[in-house]
């Protein structure tokens, strides 16, 4: 079975190494062949976090690229897409896939219609508002990564939709025996788009540093405003961080605020903190209610002070991180797995083919 591989990034991109090519091993493994085609190349990614502007002649050799990909798709049996074929363009390349009936499955894990829907221009509204909706519709299957996003394919009017959460290798991740320290270590991993959210605890880590010594590790945080009295570590990003957290933090956290775009996330950072062993705090927004066990795995926090009795406790009982960070371990290993959802994943890859 041949498979082209339509990812939005190469594997510097978070949403394309964890939704795609962290199970490319496998599925090769069994069978398939996997040929990638991503839009944007690690280049673009790189400039991205970094703030830089990306210039007119990427962004027309990135959709020239495309194109090329595209002209040899009816040479593979299942086209696997990430989100859509071209961003800011109307879905007329998957609905003459379509027509064609060359089947092709959709992945979302996040809320990208939004991006649509919700634009601040009427044209954008009007043009391309109802875009991943008729690219849901008209596909073999889509994959969603939570339930809110499942819930929009169905309403889209798509007759195959499934659920496949975002999910780590655990073998790969480090465990450390949780130790008691002078200095309560909160850590962070996301990207400097994401960083904004850190706005929304400012208040509670303030508190907090007033009582005893704070540190915050954020890794990938790009730049941000300092956190006042509080020491703070400001670390890249690579794949070998990730998984030696467990070092650098106490507990693990993920602020959110309520709005439609971040009711579809994944809640990929929890998963990444439960597979270390890590407690958690995170706000009570979309699929994180559902990673988020209170008083099991962590807690769920939505006000100033909630963030700030939850740290708190955590930081003042070792006993009770120690339980909770072994709770997280076991659920990241039964729910949030590669080895559980690479099989389910190449089932689904097997159901559709030309015919």
């Amino acid at each position: 079975m041949r498979v082209l591989l339509l990812t939005r990034y190469e594997r510097l991109g978070s949403s394309s190494r964890v939704r795609f090519f962290q199970y490319v091993p496998y599925l090769t493994t069994h069978g398939m062949e996997i040929v990638p085609a991503p839009f944007f190349n690690d280049d673009y990614v790189r400039n991205l976090y970094a703030g830089r502007q990306v210039s007119l002649k990427t962004l027309l050799s990135a959709y020239l690229k495309r194109l090329s990909a595209l002209a040899g798709s009816t040479s593979f049996d299942l086209l696997w897409i990430e989100k859509e074929l071209f961003p800011w363009m109307p879905a007329s390349f998957e609905t003459l896939f379509h027509i064609l009936n060359i089947p092709y499955i959709v992945d979302y894990d996040d809320a990208i219609f939004h991006r649509y829907d919700r634009h601040g221009s009427l044209l954008v509204r009007a043009l391309l508002g109802r875009k991943i909706d008729s690219i849901m519709r008209q596909a073999s299957m889509v994959i969603a990564g939570n339930e809110y996003l499942a819930e929009r394919a169905v309403k889209a009017g798509s007759k195959n939709v499934e659920y496949l959460p975002s999910v780590v290798d655990v073998s790969q991740y480090m465990m450390t025996e949780t130790i008691s320290n002078s200095i309560f270590r909160i850590g962070w991993i996301g990207a400097p788009i994401t960083a904004l959210y850190l706005d929304l605890i400012r208040d509670a880590i303030e508190l907090l540093s007033q009582e005893s010594k704070v540190h915050l590790v954020l890794i990938g945080a790009g730049g941000i405003q300092p956190f006042p009295n509080v020491s703070m570590e400001i670390l890249p990003w690579s794949e070998d961080i990730e998984r030696g957290l467990s070092q650098k933090f106490d507990v693990g956290i993920m602020p959110l605020v309520d709005g439609l775009f971040e009711r579809g996330k994944c809640g990929y950072k929890l998963i990444q903190y439960m597979a270390s062993s890590l407690p958690v705090v995170a706000s009570p927004v979309g699929v994180n209610q559902q990673i988020v066990e209170p008083r099991v795995n962590g807690y769920l926090a939505a006000s100033s002070q909630e963030w700030f009795t939850a740290l708190r406790d955590l930081r003042d009982d070792i006993q009770k991180r120690k339980m909770m960070g072994q709770a997280g371990r076991q659920k990241a290993e039964q729910m949030y797995n590669l080895q559980v959802t690479a099989p389910k994943l190449l089932t689904l890859l097997s159901s559709l083919t030309k015919t």
